[in-house]
C-alpha cells in the first residue's frame, strides 16, 4: 500500500480486542479520517445523508465529500464518540442486505474522495478490489476480551461473555448473509494482529512498519 496516493485501510475486530481505539489513533498518526458504524449512523441521522443524497452531491460537485465536512464542521476520528450507536439489531438483520447496500455506496464515495479509516464488519469485502487497501483483523483471547469489555462498559463477567458472544454472533451473521464469507477467515485480510500482550501504540507500530514495508 502507498500511503502517498489515496488510500483506505480497513479494519475487522473483535469486540473487546481494542480494535476500535485502534483504529481510531491509526487515522491520527496517518493524518486521515477514521469512520466506523457509528460515525456512519450518525451521520444518517444527523444530516440525513443517504445514498441518494450523495449521488446528487457527487452530480454537483466532484469535491462533494470534503465540502460537506466543512460546512457540518466534522471530523470523522474527532466524532466518533459522539456518534456511537448501539450494536446492530437481531430485527436489523431481517433487512441486513439493504442495509449493507446503502452502506456500501456511502463507503465507496467517501473513499473516492479521500484517504481514510474504515471499521466495520462489511469493509474488508466492500474494498476487496480497491487498487491501494490494507485490509486488517485485530482480535484477542476471550479472557482480555472479557476484560476490557468489564472495563470499559462497566459490566460483570457474566455480562461481558454474554455481550461478546451476541455481538460476535450477529456480527457473524451480518457477514455470511451480505459476503458469503466469514469474519474469521483470514484470507480476507492482509495482516492480523491478536492484541494479547500488546498496547494500542504496539499495534499502531506494527501497522505503520507493514506498510513502510510493504509500500509500493
Amino acid at each position: 500500500m502507498n500511503t502517498n496516493e489515496k488510500f483506505v485501510i480497513t479494519i475487522n475486530r473483535e469486540l473487546g480486542s481494542g480494535g476500535r481505539t485502534v483504529g481510531r489513533q491509526l487515522a491520527q498518526r496517518l493524518g486521515v479520517e477514521f469512520y466506523d458504524k457509528a460515525v456512519i449512523k450518525g451521520l444518517q441521522e444527523k444530516y440525513g445523508l443517504s445514498v441518494k443524497e450523495i449521488e446528487r452531491a457527487k452530480g454537483n460537485d466532484h469535491g462533494w465529500w470534503s465540502e460537506f465536512k466543512r460546512l457540518v464542521n466534522f471530523g470523522g476520528y474527532a466524532s466518533t464518540e459522539s456518534y456511537y450507536a448501539p450494536q446492530l439489531g437481531y430485527h436489523e438483520l431481517l433487512d441486513a442486505k439493504t442495509v449493507f447496500r446503502d452502506e456500501k455506496e456511502i463507503l465507496q464515495a467517501i473513499a473516492a474522495d479521500e484517504s481514510c479509516i474504515i471499521a466495520g464488519r462489511s469493509a474488508f469485502h466492500v474494498f476487496r478490489d480497491h487498487p491501494n487497501h490494507l485490509s486488517i483483523l485485530i482480535q484477542a483471547s476471550m479472557p482480555h476480551r472479557i476484560e476490557r469489555v468489564m472495563r470499559k462498559q462497566n459490566m460483570s463477567e457474566a455480562e461481558a461473555i454474554k455481550t461478546i458472544e451476541t455481538v460476535d454472533q450477529m456480527r457473524e451473521n451480518y457477514v455470511k448473509e451480505c459476503t458469503k464469507t466469514s469474519r474469521y477467515d483470514t484470507r480476507n485480510y492482509h495482516l492480523v494482529i491478536s492484541m494479547d500482550n500488546l498496547s494500542e501504540d504496539d499495534a499502531i507500530d506494527l501497522i505503520l512498519d507493514y506498510i513502510a514495508r510493504t509500500a509500493k
